[in-house]
This record gives structure tokens, sequence and C-alpha cells, in this order.
């Protein structure tokens, strides 16, 4: 039987009423966290599943959740493996780990398959932000037909961050090959939580929004998770060669849109910029200005990306 699972409030981001909060395991035995809501009124127009990035859990994305529930959707969140409320995949928690992308794989199919199609009405619509975004490229790539369309944020396909990317590459699998996977990468040391500010961080300009989420990891410690192993970040760059292969975009036949942000020092906006012009299916366009979570963003960038998911997805509407 999988655990029980509970959603967290704080005084400033409460859980959105009818929530609905459950485990689905996968099919290698992970335990995974979701969120799941009927629409704030009776009429519904269909369901949209949220797929967080790294690091992300449920609680960052109640204030999504409503923007959704008003325009009339059924939402269903979902905690990857590895985070958020989700099963841990070593001893430490805070080690960032998978061994292949493709294990997500797993996670999308046991959340749609028990969480989201047998409790929540068509059609299925999917907005994901960053790593949750390449992976459901990665779905897309292989074939899968999951979702209507697919609305992707910021999604991961190069990191801006990696100022050596060819050399960074190689490091990581030379040392997996070593056997080191599950030891953290190499990089500076994590701040306590009580250490992390506002100024110069590189996700968002908007200080209400970045305090809100930093009071859910202060309260709640054990959503958090650290830097990423060695062998997730082997994986991550093997999931974004193969994004980047011209035979990637080819075998899309999903209908998408990618939105990046403008001021990204975390993901390339330039790499979604390429894929985007050569997908068949798909378009991308460019919010000038705005950092990395786009849906943790200022109004002046968070409001155009909700008229690009209107004017994207089918019967949405701003309420």
């Amino acid at each position: 039987m999988p655990p029980e699972m509970i959603l967290y409030s704080t005084q400033d981001n409460p859980v959105p009423e009818g929530a609905v909060c459950g485990a689905v395991t996968t099919s290698d035995g992970v335990n995974l966290r979701f969120g799941r809501w009927r629409p704030s009124n009776g009429e519904c127009r269909g369901t949209v599943c949220v797929f967080p990035g790294r690091t992300e859990k449920i609680e960052k994305y109640y204030e999504t959740v409503r923007d959704l529930r008003a325009r009339h959707f059924a939402v269903a969140v979902l905690d990857w493996r590895g985070q958020g409320g989700s099963q841990r995949l070593l001893s430490n928690p805070m080690k960032g780990h998978v061994g292949d992308f493709a294990e997500y794989q797993n996670d999308l199919d046991a959340f749609l398959e028990q969480a989201v199609r047998p409790e929540l009405p068509g059609p299925y619509f999917a907005l994901a932000h960053s790593m949750g975004a390449s992976i459901l490229l990665d779905h897309a790539r292989r074939g899968g037909k999951a979702f209507e369309r697919m609305f992707l944020v910021a999604p991961m396909l190069d990191l801006s961050l990696v100022k050596h990317d060819v050399a960074a590459r190689r490091l990581a699998r030379f040392l997996a090959r070593l056997g080191l996977s599950r030891a953290y990468v190499p990089t500076r040391r994590m701040k306590p939580l009580h250490e992390v500010h506002f100024d110069g961080n590189r996700l968002t300009s908007d200080r209400t929004r970045f305090a809100r989420n930093l009071t859910i990891t202060m309260e709640q410690p054990q959503l958090d998770v650290g830097p990423p192993t060695i062998g997730w970040v082997k994986a991550a760059f093997d999931l974004m060669e193969e994004l980047a292969d011209p035979a990637t975009a080819r075998a899309i036949r999903q209908p998408l849109l990618m939105v990046a942000a403008g001021a990204d020092r975390i993901v390339s906006t330039p790499s979604i910029e390429h894929l985007g012009t050569r997908l068949i299916a798909g378009a991308h366009v460019v919010i000038p200005g705005a950092r990395h979570e786009l849906l943790q963003e200022r109004d002046i960038f968070r409001e155009p990306l909700l008229a690009a998911f209107d004017a994207f997805i089918p019967g949405s509407a701003p309420p």
C-alpha cells in the first residue's frame, strides 16, 4: 500500500479548497505524491496536469491551481520521484538523484493511469516547467499521446548556468563511469535556508512570491531537495542531447507551445528558440525581461504567460 500523503499550508499559501491528496506507485516501485482538484464551479472544460521543475513541490503551485480552476479546469499536480512529498531514491533525502531520465516516464504513466484518468475528465492538457517540460518533450519524442496540447514553460533544453558545457558533460560521464553517480555534483556549498535571500536570486524578480516559496520550504523542510547527484546531471545531459538532435523535432507531432524567459539564467533561451523554429506542430514565444520561474514572476511577466495559455489551450479564458 502506498503511504498516506498530505498537502501543507502556510499562512500566505493555504491549500486550495477541495483538494484530494494521495499516492500512486510506479511500475518500478516508487511512491509518488499528487494533488487533485475539481473546477471551482460546476462547469469543467477538461483537466490540466501540472508538472513542476527540479526541486519543486506541489505547494509551490497553489496559486497556479487557483488560476486554472478559475478557468473551469480540473487540475492535477505531481511531485516527481526524489523531491517534494514523493519517495526519495537514496538514503540521503537531500540528494536530487535519478539514474536515467526515462525513469520519469514511469512517474508520468503512473500519475495519469492511477490519479488522473480514473477521476478527472478529458480533454487532458499539460502545463510543465523546466525539468518537467523536458520530461514532457521526451514523452512526445517517444510517440506519447497523453495530452491534447502541451504548454511548456522554460523547458530545460540546455543549461545557461553551466559556463563550460562540453567540459561539464565529459566530466559528469567520466565520474559516473568511476562509480560516483550517487555522489553530489561538485559545486559550491549549499546555503542553509536562513542564508537564502531574494537579492541576487536567479529565479524570480517578485519579492513576495519568492518569500512565499521560501516559507514553504522553511516550514516543511522535508519537502526540500539539495543539489543534484552526478548521476542526475549525466542523465540530464543525455536527455538534452537527445532533444537537440534534429530527428527529435521531426519526430514530435504533439501540438505544443514553449514559453521562454528572456532573462533566464538557469536554462538556455536560445536553445528553446532553436527547437521552436524546427517543430512541425509546435511554436515558441519569449517574454522579454522575465526570469526562469515565469509562474512565480511579477504580474507584468506572469500575465502575458497566462494570456498565452488562454490563447493556446482550447476552452481556456481568463476569469
